[in-house]
């Protein structure tokens, strides 16, 4: 376990205190096959168990019973054929008392409490699920056909883990703080390693081992490419080319499943061409401008927009642009060149929650997504601020050959959109920069104790040692 029992128990006894009255069941991960049943991916435990039961042992699952205040771990112990394969592993009873958790039970017995709670009338709270094993074993439990679960959700216990899960304790940060860097050197390494000749593949390939050499993992597939534009461009064969440029998308997660998440763009050539330093300087003080202006209270969606009227000013200097900027944004004009939005919420998932249900993770009654205009509906985050929580800062800017064709052929946005000089650009690729923000009580701070290299002159000298 990463924290104190008492900071399991206490997590637990808030969630009760919050919900009131009920069933409220958290289910673990179990193992997943990946091209036949004895070869496993690698196992990650669903981080909300993990947050409120701590072990990463599949197969389990956590119950707290708000009625009778009562708790309990279920879960099978492993024969003797599993402990040739694997080795001694404790007892459930074991897990369950490491953990905090007074009662532990064979799995068998998990429906035998569902089903007197449901004859009983009670309300059964389960949080919506993302694995289809998962799905099938809830089906088991409380008769709620798959496709009818993620709707079936317990919207008390989403909200009720959200609120809890995104503030981060000072425990946590330190948790984050050490997979920043493990990112450090991910990073680092990658932009000293890109060279004309180098593969993308063979970069990615150290990279992720760094991740897993240090810590648990990536904490998702890393996006290395020299086609930046593409959004999840992930490593191909490919050999590096002079004169472009490397986006590196790529973070880590450490050993108790606290993610990082960080981009680089590098010039391959070692030097940024003037065409580039020009795109890469609007990033870079869209990337500062978000954090001189974060903090407790401000609206998220404030901050992304304030970043696009930047973005679009600057643009504008480029020729790129033309026209009055709010009207422009309005239109939502800037997604040509920005089709996302400015960051996430990060912690135990490097999307933070994302699971749980984004509506519920980054917006609220006061601030509703946009899901009907490009660009806006990817903003994963519109809410107000608070102390403890933790964003990515991602601006970037992009040149998709085939959005350009697609709104010149449509004429959208045509009265902001320089059509003719953007034509030139269609070979450039993208550049974004990401860090993690950590709200504070008066504003905000990167995470990581090193920050890698961002600043142009700083990337050029850093890559010529």
């Amino acid at each position: 376990m990463l924290f104190s029992k008492q900071t399991y128990v206490d997590r637990r006894n808030a969630l009760r205190n919050r919900i009131g009255n009920g069933l409220i069941l958290i289910m673990g991960n179990n193992d997943a096959p990946m091209n036949y049943p004895a070869n496993t991916y690698k196992f990650r435990q669903d981080s909300s168990f993990l947050y409120f039961f701590a072990q990463h042992r599949d197969g389990l699952v956590g119950v707290i019973d708000a009625d009778e205040n009562k708790e309990y771990l279920f879960g099978n112990d492993i024969d003797i054929d599993d402990i040739v394969w694997f080795g001694q592993t404790p007892s459930v009873a074991d897990l369950a008392s490491e953990a905090g958790v007074e009662n532990s039970a064979p799995m068998s017995q998990l429906k035998v409490l569902v089903d007197k709670a449901k004859s009983q009338g009670r309300k059964i709270h389960f949080l919506p699920p993302y694995r289809h094993d998962i799905q099938i074993q809830l089906m088991d439990l409380t008769g709620i056909h798959p496709s009818k679960l993620r709707e079936s959700a317990s919207l008390e216990l989403i909200k009720a883990v959200v609120d809890q899960r995104a503030v981060k304790s000072p425990e946590e940060i330190a948790e984050i703080e050490r997979a920043c860097a493990i990112a450090y050197e991910m990073h680092t390494t990658a932009m000293k390693m890109c060279a004309p000749g180098i593969t993308e593949q063979h970069i990615a390939g150290v990279i992720s081992g760094i991740a897993y050499s240090k810590g648990c993992c990536p904490s998702f597939q890393s996006i290395l490419s020299m086609h930046g534009e593409i959004q999840h461009g992930y490593p191909s064969p490919r050999a590096m080319e002079a004169g472009r440029l490397m986006l590196c998308d790529a973070g880590a997660e450490t050993n108790e499943n606290y993610c990082s998440d960080n981009t680089r763009t590098t010039p391959i050539s070692g030097k940024y061409t003037s065409r580039q330093r020009d795109i890469y300087s609007i990033v870079e003080e869209c990337h500062d401008y978000a954090k001189s202006i974060a903090k407790p209270g401000i609206r998220w969606w404030d901050v992304h927009f304030g970043v696009a009227r930047l973005m679009t000013e600057r643009l504008k200097e480029l020729g790129l642009m033309k026209g009055d900027t709010e009207e422009a944004v309005r239109n939502g004009a800037h997604a040509m060149f920005f089709p996302h939005g400015l960051g996430h919420m990060m912690g135990m998932d490097v999307h933070d929650m994302e699971g749980l249900g984004q509506i519920y993770v980054g917006f609220d009654e006061e601030t509703q997504p946009n899901l009907s205009q490009f660009g806006t509906n990817c903003l994963r985050c519109g809410r107000r601020l608070q102390e403890g929580w933790v964003m990515t800062d991602e601006p970037g800017i992009y040149f998709i050959p085939a959005l350009i064709d697609d709104w010149r052929s449509k004429g959208i946005n045509k009265d902001f959109i320089n059509f003719d000089l953007l034509e030139t650009y269609k070979d450039f690729g993208g550049i974004r920069l990401e860090d993690d923000l950590l709200i504070t009580k008066d504003g905000c701070r990167y995470l990581g104790e090193k920050l890698i290299p961002y600043h142009i002159d700083e990337v050029e000298e850093f890559i010529a040692r």
